[in-house]
């Protein structure tokens, strides 16, 4: 199956931070986050990936024709630069194929998906964003999407807490979580699942289309829109300060999405729902 990745906006909040970088080039530990995220959707056996590209195209570009050399020492004969030989001290074996297509530099999420149609076979696929992990449990919401029998599938998430949150009883405080995930309401957290058909029904070949506020809000209109309701973890980076979260767990090893490897145990299933409004 397709993942598709939105992997072409400008991450205006994250430029001060990280001027050189389109954003899901930024490094969570040595790897991008974008790495990260097609990792874990090839851990769920999802391995065939179309990045939607439009600012800094070149640096992806340059990430992955020269994947090895970025993962790598490498010596190289100065005098014959076609030599070089790699040491491969993590050895990446990622038997990964990445569509890496152009989709315009102020297209809109909607403008970026028509584009890359072409690219899809097959009657569903999956899209996610190129800026958000989380723990949702691939296969579950998979399976939940075929049984809905609709044109679309969203993970609803839990958004996460700009401020401490506090539980008060008469005048004091008997709780209180720094920056939590907040227990009320649900936003959209990517990992979606689409029938191709949505394409054609929902998204108009217009490069100012969005597929939120236009496509999916159509989608939900019409009763054809699905939520995957994910408790667990889910954290976007927007900002430098949710960067730093994000790296802070992936420096202590405890780091949610990392189910590869020795990493933890498959996440739980999440609880789903109908959202069809």
């Amino acid at each position: 199956m397709k993942v598709v990745i939105l992997c072409g906006g400008m991450g205006t909040r994250m430029r001060d931070h990280h001027e050189l970088s389109p954003k899901p080039l930024i490094p969570i530990g040595s790897r991008p986050i974008v790495w990260h995220i097609m990792k874990y959707y090839a851990h769920f056996g999802h391995k065939d990936f179309i990045l939607c590209l439009g600012n800094r195209r070149e640096a992806f570009v340059d990430y992955f024709l020269h994947y090895h050399y970025h993962n790598s020492d490498l010596t190289i004969d100065l005098g014959r630069p076609d030599n070089v030989r790699l040491h491969n001290r993590e050895s990446p074996t990622e038997d990964w194929r990445v569509t890496l297509a152009d989709t315009g530099l102020h297209t809109n999420t909607g403008g970026r998906l028509k584009r890359v149609a072409p690219y899809i076979d097959g009657s569903h696929f999956m899209l996610t964003y190129g800026d958000g992990l989380g723990c949702v449990d691939l296969d579950a919401l998979l399976d939940f999407h075929r049984r809905a029998g609709k044109m679309a599938t969203v993970s609803a998430v839990h958004p996460t807490g700009r401020f401490g949150e506090i539980a008060v009883n008469a005048d004091q405080v008997i709780s209180f979580a720094e920056k939590p995930q907040t227990t009320a309401g649900y936003i959209n957290g990517g990992f979606l699942v689409f029938e191709k058909e949505f394409i054609h029904r929902y998204v108009p070949n217009d490069p100012g289309c969005y597929l939120e506020s236009d496509a999916l809000s159509h989608c939900a209109r019409d009763g054809q829109l699905a939520a995957y309701c994910h408790e667990g973890f889910w954290q976007c980076m927007d900002t430098p300060r949710e960067h730093q979260i994000l790296e802070d767990l992936w420096r202590r090893g405890d780091a949610p999405w990392q189910v590869w490897a020795d990493g933890p145990a498959v996440p739980k299933r999440s609880r789903a729902l109908s959202w069809t409004s």
